[in-house]
């Protein structure tokens, strides 16, 4: 390290600092006369004393005016990096399907080519997976000892890794040991790196003997007693001219089985299974290519689907008064959704209009009505009394004055018979749903709606989606508005006429989109179910992965909905054999998260509950853990990714029974190490020891001057 002192001023005031100390000096000790009879002057100190005091007088006030000055040290400090190599080792499941025997030997190779390097002067870093087994200067690990048990395999991941690791670092070589099969991220090929990447190609290159389940298709969601279809995608290789069985079961039960019948060498077939939802939740599915002789694995002729089978749809009943086309547009966009169960009821037709005395709807559609005759008065009364959400269109035949009792939307005040022909216009400042303002624009375009002509004012609460719009002119009258901070939530579309936005939606677009998502949106919003619980305990996802941790949220609220922390929370967990696992754990305000490790496979329901001011609150859910076959799909390794990854870095590509040719070519190759200065400017005034060196000349001055009784 070198150092240099900086002036920031003209390095001549060195000498005024000088010449400060030196008058200092020579005032305080300067000779006076000396007394008759007296071999001393008046001070008291013979001549080396006098010379003395003065001299640390005057290094004291010189060194302090020189401080005053300011100057500062830059140091310069080098640095010497060795080379360093990364051995990137693909500790997948795939790697050793080949046989431990071999990759054994290999791995007993890498430790020579780690101990030869090291000898060689340079740093060398052991990577794997999901963490570092040694990093630079470290412990020495036993390479043949480490687990193959990785489910998934990430090379773009590895690479990328290593390279934000070493970043500014002087990593100049990779040695990646793969067997070039990937099944997560990207192809390693895709990316840049600094290094030049040295592959050794691991595993069989030649197809094995095998049947593969590749695949299983089938809807995340079914509803209870409806079919639903199980598709099974298998493919095959060596078994030309024979035939497997695919079986569905269900919790041990077998639901079915097929055959098929491999043509070639080289087969793909799809079998389709129809089953029907017989329980709620989420239910555990397992299809499985019963195994074959001579089959190089069966680890990949079986997987597994989770379906969550929900107990019913979202009921709605659309009640009208007459027969009317916008009555069958609404029914059609909703249906669009299978969630939803419409159930139609027509005032005035042929057919009892009154829905059955036991059923219960999440959403009430009151097409005209209130009406001017009164037919469905005393209807709608029982569902509102329930605070049910509703959705009123209205008509020319609706009763304005029971409409404004009723809704918690607008007011009307218009004369009867009287209406407006307005088009909507999205309003830019409803940011209660996620809407494109851009695709809304053709709403302008739709047929006029038929609206009651008169004033209109909104509600406290309510808020617009669309506005009415006279030809060209955006006025101030809301065509569709909602409000859901009312207790009965609600919306009001003001007109009739839907019908046929929905018919020119499509004789402009072919397509029936815009109008529809829009309504399916707000009728979402109206008839979303409020979370009022106390307790709230839910995992962060529905699924999970076997090795994963399973983690849960937990939210604890008061009467007015303010967090609680601090209230011991008991979680119950059951499997699908119905083994309950129970779990104690109190959220704090630095964590309200609990996680639970080591679950094994399969659907879990669970069930928690809090003591809160007296009263026992409970949350329930379910969630899946998954295991992954994703190792066990391809076990034929892929060596001409890892040539191509080795040519385009500047590296060569090695056969695991050449690694001594990689040896030889690591040590051959030049390896400088490479010099890193770094220069650091400080103040002199900082130094600490400097102030104990003026305070140490400072003392003793005073403290001799004390001593022989000077002044």
């Amino acid at each position: 390290m070198r150092s240099d002192v900086i002036f920031q001023s003209s390095p001549w005031w060195i000498l005024v600092c000088l010449l400060v100390g030196a008058v200092y000096a020579f005032a305080m000790y300067q000779p006076l006369p000396r007394l008759a009879g007296s071999g001393s002057a008046v001070g008291g100190f013979d001549k080396r004393t006098t010379y003395g005091l003065a001299a640390l007088r005057f290094v004291v006030v010189s060194l302090l005016c020189f401080l005053l000055l300011n100057p500062l040290i830059r140091s310069l400090r080098t640095l010497t990096e060795k080379s360093k190599v990364v051995l990137a080792i693909d500790n997948s499941e795939s790697v050793a399907a080949a046989g431990r025997p071999a990759l054994t030997k290999t791995l007993a190779g890498l430790q020579s080519i780690r101990q030869q390097l090291t000898a060689k002067g340079l740093d060398v870093s052991i990577r794997t997976f999901g963490d570092t087994l040694a990093t630079d200067g470290e412990s020495d690990p036993d390479l043949t000892q480490i687990p193959f048990t990785s489910r998934t395999t990430d090379l773009s991941g590895l690479l990328s890794g290593i390279r934000s690791d070493y970043e500014g670092r002087n990593l100049t070589d990779v040695v990646l040991i793969s067997d070039g099969i990937f099944n997560q991220g990207v192809s390693p090929t895709f990316g840049k790196y600094p290094f030049a990447v040295q592959t050794i190609g691991l595993g069989d290159t030649i197809p094995k003997r095998d049947i593969q389940l590749k695949g299983i298709v089938a809807n995340r969601i079914a509803y209870l007693g409806n079919q639903f279809p199980v598709q099974a995608e298998v493919s095959s290789n060596g078994f030309q001219g024979r035939s497997a069985t695919v079986v569905l079961r269900q919790g041990g039960r077998e639901l079915g089985r097929q055959s098929i019948n491999f043509a070639s060498n080289d087969t793909f077939n799809q079998v389709t299974f129809q089953t029907t939802a017989t329980q709620k939740g989420v239910q555990h599915y397992v299809v499985e290519v019963l195994p074959q002789s001579g089959e190089f694995s069966t680890l990949n002729n079986r997987q597994d689907a989770y379906l969550d089978i929900i107990d019913g749809k979202e009921k709605v009943l659309l009640l009208a008064l007459t027969p009317h086309p916008d009555v069958k547009a609404i029914r059609n966009l909703l249906e669009k959704n299978q969630n939803y169960e419409v159930d139609v009821r027509i005032m005035t037709g042929s057919v009892d209009p009154n829905p059955p005395a036991d059923k219960v709807y999440d959403l009430i559609i009151l097409h005209q009505i209130p009406d001017n005759g009164g037919f469905g008065n005393d209807l709608i009364r029982k569902y509102l009394a329930k605070n049910t959400p509703v959705l009123f269109v209205l008509g020319n035949q609706s009763s304005l004055g029971p409409f404004n009792t009723l809704n918690p939307v607008m007011q009307v005040n218009a004369q009867s018979s009287q209406s407006d022909k307005v088009t909507g216009t999205f309003n830019a400042e409803f940011k209660q749903l996620n809407l494109d303002a851009t695709r809304l624009e053709i709403l302008t375009k739709l047929p006029p709606l038929a609206v009651p002509y008169g004033d209109f004012k909104l509600q406290p609460g309510s808020e617009v989606v669309l506005w009415q719009q006279v030809g060209s002119v955006r006025t101030a009258k809301p065509l569709l508005a909602i409000n859901v901070t009312s207790p009965r939530r609600s919306a009001v579309l003001a007109g009739e006429g839907l019908w046929a936005w929905r018919l020119e939606e499509y004789a402009l677009t072919d397509k029936q989109e815009v109008v529809d998502e829009l309504f399916q949106k707000v009728i979402q919003l109206i008839s979303v179910k409020e979370d009022r619980r106390k307790l709230k305990v839910y995992p962060i996802r529905d699924e999970f992965v076997v090795g994963e941790k399973v983690v849960f949220i937990a939210e604890l609220y008061n009467d007015i909905n303010e967090r609680l922390y601090d209230k011991p929370v008991r979680l119950e967990i059951a499997d699908e054999k119905g083994i309950t696992r129970t779990f104690n754990f109190t959220p704090t305000a630095d964590n309200s998260r609990f996680e639970i490790s080591r679950l094994p496979e399969g659907a879990y329901r669970f069930r928690a509950s809090a003591n809160l001011n007296n009263r026992t609150e409970q949350s329930a859910g379910q969630f899946v853990v998954r295991n992954l076959q994703l190792e066990a799909l391809n076990t034929t390794a892929d060596h001409g990714l890892l040539r191509q990854l080795a040519q385009q870095t500047g590296g060569q590509f090695y056969k695991a029974a050449n690694v001594d040719d990689l040896v030889r070519n690591l040590t051959a190759k030049p390896h400088p190490a490479r010099l890193t200065g770094t220069e650091e400017m400080n103040e002199i005034i900082n130094w600490r020891w400097l102030f104990f060196v003026v305070l140490v000349l400072a003392t003793v001055e005073w403290g001799l001057r004390k001593f022989y009784g000077g002044y």
